[in-house]
């Protein structure tokens, strides 16, 4: 049987936490926002497949609104914010959500007018190149925190 610290370990490694408005808001809702973001990056660079899985349904409205929700909410707990007032928090951190997810579906808009028109190909460069923007975007906004925290 298991000990309670193999429990909180194997938790923590799947990047679980407890159920608390805090996570709810800025962990889980950022995570959900990938997930969007990554699945409107295929919506975008693929749209007869996501008509496949969904055929009575266009959801690119659904997930961009989950992207600019997760992604808002990532940047509004952000560090570097942190000593504003809520009013400017909450602009500047729209401002970055809707620029990023914006800005990405532009990306995605110009990338599948050049790629050939192969389903597995377009499907492999949204997610890659999705999942490069997120990882440039959390390396940004990492280091204009630390650079802020030097200040400090």
């Amino acid at each position: 049987m298991a000990s309670p610290d193999s429990k909180v370990s194997l938790t923590s490694k799947l990047g679980l936490r407890p159920l608390t408005t805090q996570n709810i808001l800025f962990h889980y809702a950022p995570a959900q926002g990938i997930l969007s973001y990554t699945a409107l990056s295929v919506n975008v660079m693929n749209p007869s497949l996501v008509l496949r899985i969904f055929p009575k349904r266009d959801i690119t409205n659904i997930l961009l609104f989950n992207s600019l929700v997760g992604s808002g909410l990532y940047l509004y707990n952000r560090p570097h914010l942190a000593a504003l007032p809520t009013r400017e928090k909450l602009l500047f951190s729209s401002f970055g959500a809707v620029t990023f997810s914006l800005g990405s579906v532009l990306i995605w808009a110009i990338i599948r007018s050049v790629v050939p028109q192969n389903v597995a190909l377009c499907t492999v460069c949204g997610i890659g190149s999705g999942l490069a923007l997120i990882k440039i975007g959390k390396s940004y906004t990492e280091t204009v925190d630390s650079l802020v925290s030097k200040k400090l």
